[in-house]
């Protein structure tokens, strides 16, 4: 798992009193403290702490942030919020020694901003999280620029790659804080979001869907599969739609070894972290599958980061994620298509060379 650019922390930590079990990856700090979320899930492991944490290297590289790559999971198989609370805060306090110099958290899957005011408050340390509520001048995942970062990523490659964004289908796998803000963006740009899916299922429907009809459902605690009008269909059965863009944006290996094959989409763009093995996203490349990998298309999120360790508001923010994602998407296909390789592979070389120059700088 090491290599010339890390980790330079693996850490783990577990409190038997409440059965808090989590992992901290500090990958790479050439640019300054590791930046990436705390994801809390029921299977998270120390492997994919690292591949996340080595995605946020190259992620904060890219965007020319001064942060270094880190994330951090807690195993969190669900319960009340007091208990929630109570994991969050018994984390922080674990991994404090690391916190400002080495770590800065931030939101992930099941920790948003309420989670990062649990963070902060027993770091006692504002800025060792971003993500927080306004309240405590923050600009909270719930802003959505994760999402709006995806939508910018995809409206530019949907250009490159000669498509009308009017004529365009778009599958969203995934229906959280980034699903429903790429929805809401891309369908504002025109697109047609033609399927969706959650934990419980997908719907489809050729006419598309009312955004604010969807957002009404998942608020009420129902699935994207109680939407009225449209096909219901197993939640595995969104990677078999030949449509024009499928965005994954839940989770990690959504696309693996049981549904490679059954992808049709003509271009990816990885809204999730990790959503496929770097060999699976080849494999579907040599079938001509034009694939935007996690650390171009979903950066919005760390590049809001920055802006609120900045102290901007919420309007400079957005500017900033729209013309990073937009600059860095199309040098990363004009990379690709001129040296002939994959956009991975192209992203990677920029990022790695800015990463060893830093390294060699700091000798």
């Amino acid at each position: 798992m090491t290599d010339k650019f890390g980790p330079e922390y693996i850490v783990k930590v577990y409190n038997p009193n409440i059965g808090m079990k989590g992992f901290l990856v500090v990958d790479n700090t050439a640019f300054g403290p590791g930046k990436g979320g705390v994801r809390m899930t029921p299977n998270v492991t120390e492997e994919e702490v690292f591949r996340l944490a080595r995605a946020m290297t190259w992620k904060n590289a890219l965007a020319e942030l001064p942060f270094g790559g880190a994330k951090s999971g807690i195993v969190w198989s669900g319960g009340s919020s007091d208990l929630k609370k109570k994991h969050i805060q018994s984390f922080a306090l674990a991994i404090k020694p690391f916190l400002l110099k080495k770590y800065i958290a931030g939101p992930d899957v099941s920790a948003g901003e309420k989670e990062m005011k649990w963070f902060v408050e027993a770091a006692k340390a504002r800025q060792a999280a971003t993500g927080k509520p306004r309240a405590m001048a923050g600009l909270p995942h719930e802003l959505g620029s994760t999402g709006f970062g995806v939508a910018h990523s995809a409206a530019v490659t949907i250009q490159f790659s000669g498509l009308d964004i009017k004529k365009t289908k778009v599958a969203i796998e995934g229906f959280g804080n980034v699903g429903t803000f790429a929805f809401k963006h891309l369908q504002q740009m025109g697109a047609r979001i033609v399927a969706v899916s959650d934990s419980k299922g997908m719907i489809f429907n050729e006419e598309g869907f009312d955004v604010r009809k969807l957002l009404a459902l998942k608020k009420s605690g129902k699935s994207v599969i109680d939407y009225p009008q449209g096909q219901k269909f197993g939640r595995d059965a969104i990677f078999d739609l030949a449509v024009d863009v499928l965005i994954p944006a839940s989770v990690t290996d959504v696309i693996n070894e049981k549904n490679k094959n059954n992808i049709k989409a003509k271009i990816i763009v990885e809204g999730a972290n990790i959503p496929m093995r770097e060999n699976i996203e080849e494999e579907l490349r040599k079938k001509g599958i034009l694939i935007i990998p996690d650390f171009v298309a979903n950066s919005g999120g760390v590049i809001s980061s920055y802006a609120e360790y900045r102290g901007w508001g919420a309007e400079k923010m957005f500017e900033l994620v729209k013309s990073k994602i937009t600059k860095l998407t199309k040098t990363v296909l004009e990379e690709s298509a001129k040296n002939k390789k994959s956009p991975r592979e192209a992203a990677l070389q920029i990022a790695q060379a800015k990463v060893e120059a830093k390294m060699k700088k700091k000798k």
